[in-house]
């Protein structure tokens, strides 16, 4: 519980951090950037594990070899995951953070069905009722976008960020299955290593069709720290999920949100706080009911 709480902590920085990063930027040329820094996080596991197993074994961090298909699983993760990202970055770019971030915290109501389908997880009644709670608060929530000219049913940034919402509850039960059969640091070092390929692979072809320019990037000390303050968040969340059912930790990790919420109203001067509060109030209520339950 303690692990999933400060995996919270962290995603609202890194929520704070992308938005910052991504003033007057391209986003990915900042997503190759962030990605790469948390590789070169868990590069130097990978190769001392490869070179000197006897004695990286002795250490929580040493990264055994895995087989092909073990490879293959977590590029599966790291496609799913950089395809959220992609959509969720151009989302908090063009949003406030106040809205996209709350959208956002949605997520484990999708995570939570796909735990009882998947994973036969059993909830109570005082957690189905937080899951109605949070789906109410969060129609009065989409109520608030109105007043600043964001419409939920055709604003296409808060359809990347739904979309992103949807694509990382389905990688939150792809975590589950992966905790449960490989070695968590096999698993999160191969991940971060594979998404700066990938990204740097987007950036080329968007770049080719001038979607996006690397020149116009300002560089800002950000933007690696996106990079570090996830790494270690995700590090924290994937040994959480050894004893905590996923769908409580992942709805753990979304009340990170009241850090995003909180900073972003402040840094960024948000309009309409109190209504967008009252409704996140409500929707972290449900959140609440359905941790104690």
């Amino acid at each position: 519980m303690l692990l999933a709480i400060i995996s919270a902590g962290l995603l609202g920085i890194y929520d704070i951090l992308k938005k910052i990063s991504l003033k007057n930027n391209p986003v990915l040329p900042v997503l190759f950037i962030s990605t790469t820094t948390g590789a070169l996080i868990f590069l130097p596991f990978v190769l001392i594990s490869e070179f000197n197993p006897d004695m990286a074994s002795q250490y929580f961090w040493y990264v055994p070899d895995v087989d092909v298909i073990a490879h293959i699983l977590f590029l599966t993760k790291t496609i799913i995951v950089g395809l959220s990202w992609i959509l969720a970055y151009y989302a908090i770019k063009n949003l406030p953070l106040t809205i996209a971030t709350p959208i956002r915290s949605s997520g484990p109501l999708w995570t939570i069905i796909g735990a009882i389908l998947i994973f036969n997880e059993k909830l109570s009644i005082l957690q189905w009722t937080g899951i109605g709670i949070t789906l109410l608060f969060y129609y009065i929530f989409s109520l608030s976008g109105k007043k600043e000219g964001i419409h939920f049913k055709n604003n296409k940034w808060v359809l990347f960020m739904t979309i992103a919402t949807l694509i990382g509850s389905i990688s939150s039960l792809f975590d589950k299955y992966l905790v449960e059969h490989y070695n968590r640091m096999a698993m999160i070092s191969w991940y971060f290593i594979y998404m700066s390929p990938l990204m740097l692979l987007m950036l080329l072809l968007l770049r080719k069709t001038k979607a996006t320019v690397l020149d116009s990037l300002q560089f800002r000390w950000s933007i690696p720290f996106i990079g570090i303050c996830l790494a270690i968040a995700d590090f924290v969340y994937f040994w959480a999920l050894e004893d905590i059912p996923v769908a409580i930790v992942s709805t753990i990790r979304r009340a990170g949100v009241i850090i995003s919420f909180t900073l972003g109203a402040i840094l960024f001067k948000e309009q309409n706080i109190g209504y967008k509060a009252f409704a996140l109030a409500g929707i972290l209520a449900g959140i609440i009911l359905i941790m104690n339950g």
